[in-house]
C-alpha cells in the first residue's frame, strides 16, 4: 500500500486503544481475537465479533494467579507478548510467551473462550517468541516463532518432537523477521510474517510451499502490506492475522499506531487493532485499505466508537477491561469490603512503585475524560494516565484534605501544583485539552488537564501537562496509556469511575457535571 493509495480520510481501528498482536480465528459465524497484555492482568484479553468490525472482551486467557507469573520486578514492556489463537479439533488453542525468566513459551487450551482456560503447558523446546501453531492433515501440530525457526510438538504435553529448524529469514535487508503465521490456502501452504521492527518500518511479508516446513518461496510484491515511508494517518503496520469469512471473503487484522502532533509524530494510544480487507491475485494475497466494512456498511470504515464507561463498583466482580499490574491480591483490591466501592490498599509508596496497586482501564480516545469520586480518609491515592512506571500524571487526594497533581517522565519527579481542601471524599478528574496545533514541528500529539471538583460541584484546573512525555516515542516499550485508580498508601475507596470520549475543550470549560450518587 502505498501513498497514493492512502485514504482521504484517516482509517480507524476496529479495536481502539492498547491492543496490540491481534490474532482471530472463526468457528461457524462467530470471530474470536486475542491480544498481547504485557505487565498487566490478566493476561491476554478475548474479544468476540459477528462481523470483524464490532468486538466485545468476553474474559481473559490467564484470569487465575496460578496460570500467570508476572513478579513484583517484572519491566513495564514485560510479561506476555504476541499470542496465536486457534479452533482445531473441537477446542480453542492459545499459545503465548511470557518474557519473564524462566518462562517461555506455553500453551493454553479451552472448550469455551470466555473460559476457563486450562493451566499452561509449557513448551521447553520451542525458542523464541511469538509462537504460532497449525496443523497438518495427519494432525502434526507446528510451532513456528520469530526468528522464523520451526518444531513439531505435541501439544498435549508440549513435548517437543525434533529439533527447531529455520525455513524463511524473510525479506533480505529487512530486519526482525516475527510474528509468524502458518496457513493452508488451497494447495499452498503459506507463511506470513512481520518484519522490519514493529516501528515505522514494520511492514507484512508472506511466502508459499507446498508442505508446513517448505521450502518457501516468496511473494513477489513483498511486504504485502507497509505504511513505512508515507503520510498515511496509520504507521507502523504489521504483525497480522488472516481470517476468512463465511462468505469465503478474506480479511487481515493488524496492528497499527495513530501518530499525531509535530515531529517525529506521538502516538499515545498504543499499538490498536485494525481491519484490512484481502483478494487473491495469482495465488498471492493482495491487501485492501485499512477500514472497509465486511457487512454492507459505509465505505471506508466509519469509526467505531468505544463507548463510555460508567462504574459504580456495585458487581462483585469486576468488568474484564478492568487491569491490574503485575496481579491482583483480593486483599488488596476488592469490592467486598465496603459493598458498592472500590477498596485500593498500597503496598508501596507512590504509583512509582514496581508493585503499585492500580485498577485501570485503556485510553481508547484521542480526546476524552475520566472522572472518580474518591474517599482518602484512610491513605492516599488518585486517578491517574499511566504509561508506564516511570511516566506517568496523577492527580492525588490524601487524608489531610491536598490534593496535588504529580508528573512523574523519566528520572524526574514533581508535584506540579497542589491545593489545600476540607477532609472527605472528593471528584478526582483528567481530560485532554487543547488539540495539537498544526504546523509547529515542536507540537504535541495533546495535553492532559488535571483537576478536582469539590463538594458544590466546583470544578478547578490544577495543571495542564504535555501530552508527549506520556508517548511510546519518548517512553519506548510496547504498550499504551492506561486511565488508573490506585492506592499510593494506605486504604483508599472509589465510589464510581467514568470514562468517556470528548471534544477538546479549552481552559475553563469542564464536562457536563454528574451527580454523586446517594
Amino acid at each position: 500500500m502505498s501513498d497514493e493509495h492512502a485514504p482521504a480520510r484517516p482509517a480507524h481501528p476496529v479495536l481502539p486503544g492498547f491492543h496490540p498482536d491481534p490474532s482471530v480465528c472463526r468457528v461457524g459465524e462467530d470471530y474470536y481475537l486475542a491480544c498481547s497484555s504485557f505487565e498487566y492482568f490478566p493476561g491476554v484479553p478475548l474479544f468476540h465479533s459477528r462481523d470483524l468490525v464490532h468486538w466485545t472482551q468476553i474474559g481473559s486467557a490467564l484470569d487465575r494467579p496460578g496460570q500467570l507469573r508476572l513478579p513484583p520486578d517484572t519491566p513495564s514492556s514485560g510479561g506476555l507478548y504476541a499470542p496465536t489463537l486457534r479452533h482445531h479439533d473441537g477446542r480453542f488453542w492459545l499459545a503465548v510467551t511470557n518474557v519473564t525468566p524462566g518462562e517461555g513459551n506455553l500453551l493454553l487450551t479451552a472448550t469455551d473462550p470466555a473460559g476457563p482456560w486450562s493451566d499452561p503447558v509449557r513448551l521447553p523446546g520451542v525458542p523464541g517468541i511469538d509462537p504460532d501453531l497449525a496443523w497438518d492433515e495427519d494432525g502434526t501440530c507446528w510451532c513456528t516463532v520469530a526468528g522464523v525457526s520451526q518444531v513439531r510438538i505435541d501439544p498435549a504435553t508440549g513435548r517437543a518432537l525434533g529439533e527447531p529448524r529455520p525455513v524463511w529469514s524473510g525479506t533480505p535487508g529487512a530486519s526482525a523477521p516475527e510474528a509468524p503465521h502458518l496457513y493452508r490456502i488451497g494447495g499452498h501452504w503459506y507463511l506470513m510474517i512481520a518484519e522490519g521492527g514493529t516501528e515505522r518500518g514494520h511492514g507484512v511479508s508472506i511466502a508459499r510451499g507446498p508442505a508446513p516446513d517448505g521450502p518457501f518461496e516468496p511473494c513477489p510484491a513483498n511486504p504485502i502490506l507497509t505504511h513505512r515511508g508515507t503520510g498515511h494517518p496509520v504507521q507502523n503496520t504489521g504483525h497480522a492475522d488472516l481470517v476468512q469469512a463465511p462468505d469465503g471473503s478474506w480479511w487481515m487484522v493488524l496492528l497499527g499506531v495513530r501518530p499525531r502532533g509535530g515531529t517525529p509524530g506521538w502516538h499515545v494510544l498504543g499499538r490498536e487493532t485494525f481491519l484490512a480487507p484481502v483478494t487473491w491475485e495469482d495465488g498471492w494475497p493482495v491487501v485492501g485499505e485499512l477500514g472497509p466494512e465486511p457487512t454492507g456498511l459505509p465505505w471506508p470504515l466509519h469509526p467505531v466508537p468505544a463507548p463510555a464507561v460508567r462504574d459504580d463498583f456495585d458487581a462483585p466482580e469486576l468488568a474484564p477491561a478492568w487491569l491490574s499490574l503485575r496481579d491482583r491480591p483480593s486483599g488488596h483490591v476488592t469490592t467486598e469490603e465496603r459493598p458498592g466501592w472500590l477498596t485500593l490498599r498500597a503496598r508501596g509508596g507512590s504509583l512509582d512503585d514496581l508493585d503499585a496497586v492500580l485498577l485501570g482501564r485503556r485510553q481508547q480516545h484521542h480526546s476524552f475524560r475520566a472522572r472518580t469520586l474518591l474517599d482518602p480518609a484512610e491513605g492516599s491515592g488518585g486517578l491517574a494516565v499511566r504509561l508506564d512506571d516511570r511516566h506517568h500524571y496523577a492527580v492525588e487526594a490524601t487524608a489531610g484534605g491536598t490534593v496535588r497533581v504529580i508528573a512523574r517522565v523519566g528520572s524526574l519527579r514533581t508535584v506540579a501544583a497542589e491545593l489545600p481542601l476540607p477532609p472527605g471524599p472528593v471528584v478526582l478528574t483528567v481530560r485532554t485539552g487543547e488539540p495539537p496545533l498544526p504546523g509547529d514541528p515542536r507540537t504535541g500529539p495533546d495535553s492532559l488537564v488535571l483537576g478536582v471538583e469539590t463538594t458544590d460541584g466546583t470544578a478547578t484546573e490544577l495543571a495542564s501537562l504535555d501530552g508527549r512525555y506520556l508517548s511510546t516515542e519518548v517512553a519506548g516499550g510496547f504498550t499504551g496509556r492506561v486511565v488508573c485508580l490506585y492506592a499510593a498508601t494506605g486504604t483508599v475507596r472509589f465510589d464510581w469511575f467514568d470514562y468517556a470520549p470528548a471534544s477538546p475543550a479549552g481552559p475553563g470549560v469542564r464536562p457536563e457535571p454528574r451527580g454523586r450518587r446517594s
